[in-house]
């Protein structure tokens, strides 16, 4: 059975950093691309940061610059560093797993950026 378990998110002061983390089980994560994307209340989930098999790394215009997406195939897990909060980067976040069909979700956790 396949899980994707987050943490680190929180409240935080604008300016502040958080860094989530998501641990994979159940899979052969290293041929996984991971994926963060995010859910603002009452808006659509969003593609945050990608980071594919190989390493390669892709982020939404809003958070690029501010957030780093990376993994760490020998602990099955997946990070987003994310710098320079904004009000606006409120959201829970969500890890996501993807192998062709196989797509697999966490259960989130919430970022809160407010002073």
């Amino acid at each position: 059975q396949v899980q994707l378990v987050e943490s680190g998110g929180g409240l935080v002061q604008p300016g502040g950093f958080l860094r989530l983390s998501c641990a994979a089980s159940g899979l052969i994560f290293r041929f996984n691309v991971m994926n963060w994307y995010r859910q603002a209340p009452g808006k659509q989930r969003d593609l945050v940061a990608t980071i594919t098999s190989g390493g390669s790394t892709n982020y939404a215009d809003s958070v690029k610059g501010r957030f780093t997406i990376s993994r760490d195939n020998a602990k099955n897990t997946v990070y987003l560093q994310m710098n320079s909060l904004k009000p606006e980067d409120t959201a829970v976040y969500y890890c996501n797993a993807n192998r062709g069909i196989n797509n697999y979700w966490g259960q989130g956790t919430q970022v809160t950026v407010s002073s």
